[in-house]
């Protein structure tokens, strides 16, 4: 998966007004208690911030799995 693609489907799942903000203030602990953007800057991989991202807020994220 490509950074796009993960940004595309946190957009569709939060709403592309709340994404931003959820990728930058949420912290995952599936992800080590880093946001999205940590993540990435650390190096994980798209496709594993997207599993603990589905994990973590499956409701929200239910539609683009």
């Amino acid at each position: 998966m490509r950074i796009s693609d993960l940004r595309e489907r946190i957009e569709l799942s939060f709403g592309v007004d709340w994404a931003p903000s959820f990728s930058k203030d949420f912290a995952i602990s599936e992800l080590g208690s880093r946001s999205v953007d940590e993540a990435l800057r650390d190096g994980y991989e798209p496709d594993e911030i997207w599993k603990a991202l589905r994990k973590s807020h499956p409701n929200e994220t239910r539609a683009q799995s």
